[in-house]
């Protein structure tokens, strides 16, 4: 019969020990000399009562000997040499005694082991989750004291009393073993070089330590400290031991040139100090400032608090904290190693100030302290910060550098600038695309004024080529390019494609989830984002916000001085200026702008979308003759390229439509140009209002029917030839056309009624038809009746 434990619960005996218990109960009588081993916490006690017991009840005599393991030898010669017939001794692995092994040679032996997952369920309650089974498996190691311990956790946290529960075990162990566990415990378990010089033992007399610490059963095989054993070190030993422990660990790593983060970050806060420690604290940063610059300027931060001299480290924390987004504190740093005294750190400081002012939008003296740092990468900046504020080197004097990473990002990037305003379009773009290539494996360790990724972004968007600026900044958010610094630059940017090829929801997604994640926008960052606010409001027709953002928008253009990286936002602030009345407060960045490209040579691919901005501005405004101005510009630089020949297509098409002069296919080919150059929801506009605008029924269908199309909409079922198919209407009162659910929708989500013409390309006199023969098909008597009655039918 198979044997079960009825007196403890921890007793969840393997198959050897139950086959044992099984022969015990089956005779009694028997002689039997055994000898149970295992690390501490394996139950060992637990067995010996059960045998104990068994004996009992069947009225024989047993002798056990528990901790065996702990006696003298004497005393533990006097045990194993008495004339008993049943004896049963339980020892722990380490120390190992010679007289217990000659004892029990030859002798039955149980060496009970770590729970399984289905041994540590039996612990828990019935309705236990896997994940929680899962967990006390893990945290536990399966030590059988341990799972125990852990009996009553209802969730993925360890309970106070169960860590409290190592206290006598960890204050009972001799110094040196203690010593171990904090070396295990900061993970150099079996780094026996290292715990040769903190022990101050031979290989031999570490060996040993490491038996006895496996012994405890605290210690895994690897060295490792079973998790929850090692959450107890952490907490339980004495705070000063610990710190003392880690600190010469990480003086004999340092020293051997290996990694000492894991070492070092838990003394950041505990005010430990001395040159060992300094050193230790900066040889951490540098391996953290890749992954984790925050961490990373903490480590440098702690590493001045205990004693490295303030120039040596405020460089390279200044790096950390710009890398980590605390432009401030990177800025402070960095001013403190400028103005300091001379020290070869001074260059770097001021790369770090550079970065800072480039995102602040102070291209300007950003460049000037590039130009006067003498790295080849600084240079190369130095080169794109300078044609971005207007001023054209003559050449690419950049000085020779070896071929990191990073300098050959720069270099590519200085010259695809300079070919936008110098050479082809595609040629710059191609070259930025290659820079940006050539960061992605850097990542996140790179610390740029300006991605890129961002800058080829902006070029594929001056030229029509959206698809090549969202290919370029998926991979570089994947890549984690330029890290934290630039994530909102990457996501704006991709929502700026949204916004120009008319998904105006995904284009205010991304702006509500910065607004969500918190995130302090830099004021290139936050120009932007406010261009991008107004210009979904504007397509929207969302008056409203337009008002509710302008002021923002004022003050965006106010703090980023004008460059050439801004003309996006800047046009898109034209347009809504004009269409708010209010064109005299952006009118002098507007000539900067201006003044800006005619002292680069009027660069077609920067001056055309200005153009196409202004011409905008100027036909919201209802201003003809600038508009045509605007059109004549764009005119000039037709013939260069596909996309100045849309655009300035595209600005004949809409001059002819104002005028009143809709010819159907001139429009349409317009349109189409544009949906081609990315710009959707420009060539859906065109085609709407030259639909409003023509008296040519067939004309206004087809353009119509165009406009949705490149908005993505669905068109009218053509028959044969141009006319639309006839939709008979319903006879159900309930029931609208898809048309009337159209505007119906529209209204009922509160537009006026030009807004709704604005959104489908239809006048507001056809969108009020529409309402009153619904009111009609509806028997509606009022303007509230019917809203009330358009709810119920749209829900």
């Amino acid at each position: 019969m198979s044997h079960r434990s009825t007196t403890h619960p921890a007793l969840l005996p393997d198959e050897p020990t139950r086959r044992l218990l099984d022969d015990i109960a089956a005779a009694p009588d028997a002689p039997l000399r055994l000898g149970v081993m295992a690390p501490g916490g394996y139950g060992k006690s637990v067995i010996l009562r059960e045998i104990r017991r068994l004996y009992d009840d069947a009225g024989s005599s047993v002798r056990v000997v528990d901790d065996a393991h702990l006696l003298d030898e004497p005393r533990l010669r006097e045990v194993l040499e008495a004339d008993d017939p049943r004896l049963v001794v339980a020892y722990r692995p380490w120390p190992r005694h010679r007289v217990l092994a000659e004892s029990l040679r030859g002798r039955p032996l149980l060496m009970p082991g770590a729970f399984g997952k289905e041994q540590v369920k039996e612990f828990l309650p019935a309705a236990a989750s896997p994940a929680l089974v899962d967990f006390v498996h893990q945290q536990s190691g399966g030590v059988p004291r341990f799972v125990e311990r852990l009996a009553g956790v209802t969730g993925a946290e360890v309970p106070a009393e169960a860590v409290d529960a190592f206290r006598p075990e960890l204050d009972w162990l001799d110094a040196d073993l203690q010593k171990f566990l904090l070396a295990a415990e900061a993970g150099a378990g079996l780094r026996l070089d290292l715990l040769g010089s903190l022990l101050g033992k031979d290989s031999d007399g570490v060996a040993e330590i490491i038996e006895a610490a496996r012994a405890t059963g605290m210690v895994a095989q690897d060295g490792t400290l079973v998790p929850i054993a090692r959450r107890a070190v952490a907490l339980l030993s004495r705070a000063e031991r610990r710190i003392a422990v880690r600190q010469r660990l990480a003086g004999l790593q340092l020293d051997a040139g290996g990694p000492v983060l894991d070492l070092v970050r838990p003394l950041i806060g505990t005010g430990v100090g001395g040159p060992g420690v300094a050193a230790a604290f900066q040889a951490a940063a540098a391996e953290a400032l890749g992954a984790d610059p925050a961490l990373a300027a903490r480590l440098f931060a702690a590493s001045a608090s205990a004693g490295t001299p303030g120039v040596e480290v405020a460089a390279r924390w200044a790096t950390a904290s710009a890398m980590a987004g605390d432009l401030d504190g990177a800025l402070r740093l960095a001013d403190q190693v400028i103005t300091g005294p001379e020290s070869a750190h001074r260059g770097a400081a001021a790369e770090v100030a550079a970065v800072a002012l480039a995102h602040r939008g102070q291209l300007a003296r950003s460049t000037e302290l590039y130009q006067w740092s003498a790295t080849p990468s600084a240079a190369a900046f130095a080169v794109v910060g300078s044609i971005g504020t207007g001023r054209l080197s003559c050449e690419l004097d950049l000085p020779a550098a070896p071929p990191t990473s990073l300098d050959g990002a720069a270099a590519l990037m200085a010259q695809g600038i300079r070919e936008s305003v110098a050479g082809e379009p595609m040629t710059a773009l191609s070259t930025l695309v290659r820079a940006s290539g050539l960061l992605e494996p850097v990542g996140r360790a790179a610390l740029l004024p300006d991605s890129p990724a961002a800058l080829a972004a902006l070029v594929a968007l001056h030229c029509g080529e959206s698809g090549v600026a969202e290919s370029v900044l998926d991979r570089a958010a994947r890549a984690q390019v330029g890290g934290t610094l630039f994530t909102v630059r990457h996501v704006v940017l991709r929502a700026w494609i949204a916004m120009v090829r008319g998904n105006l929801a995904q284009a205010k997604d991304c702006l509500l989830a910065l607004k969500k994640a918190g995130k302090r926008l830099e004021p290139r960052d936050w120009l932007f984002a406010v261009a991008l606010e107004i210009g979904v409001a504007r397509r929207n027709s969302d008056l409203a916000t337009m008002k509710r953002t302008w002021e923002q928008a004022c003050e965006a253009v106010l703090r980023h001085p004008v460059d050439l990286f801004t003309f996006l936002p800047l046009g898109e602030f034209a347009a809504a200026a004009a269409r708010l009345r209010d064109e005299h407060r952006l009118a002098p960045h507007l000539a900067e702008a201006r003044n800006l490209l005619r002292e680069l040579g009027n660069p077609p691919l920067w001056a055309v979308p200005l153009h196409w901005s202004g011409l905008h501005a100027a036909i919201i405004a209802e201003q003809t003759g600038v508009a045509e101005e605007h059109a004549a510009a764009l005119a000039e630089h037709r013939g260069l390229n596909r996309y100045n020949a849309i655009i300035s297509g595209a600005a004949e098409s809409w001059l002819d439509v104002l005028a009143g002069k809709v010819d159907a296919d001139q429009v349409e080919d317009a349109a189409r140009g544009l949906h081609a150059a990315g710009q959707w929801w420009d060539g859906a506009r065109l085609a709407g209002q030259a639909a409003i605008r023509t008296a040519d029924r067939q004309a206004m269908v087809r353009l119509l029917d165009c406009a949705r199309l490149l908005q993505g909409r669905p068109v009218a079922v053509k028959k044969t030839g141009v006319e639309p198919a006839v939709v008979p209407e319903s006879t159900d009162a309930d029931k609208l056309s898809d048309r009337e659910r159209e505007v119906a929708d529209l209204v009922v989500a509160g537009l006026t009624y030009k807004q709704v013409g604005d959104r489908l390309f239809i006048s507001a006199k056809t969108v009020e038809h529409h309402m009153a023969r619904i009111r009609q098909r509806l028997g509606c008597t009022s303007r509230g009746e019917l809203l009330a009655r358009l709810r119920e039918i749209l829900a």
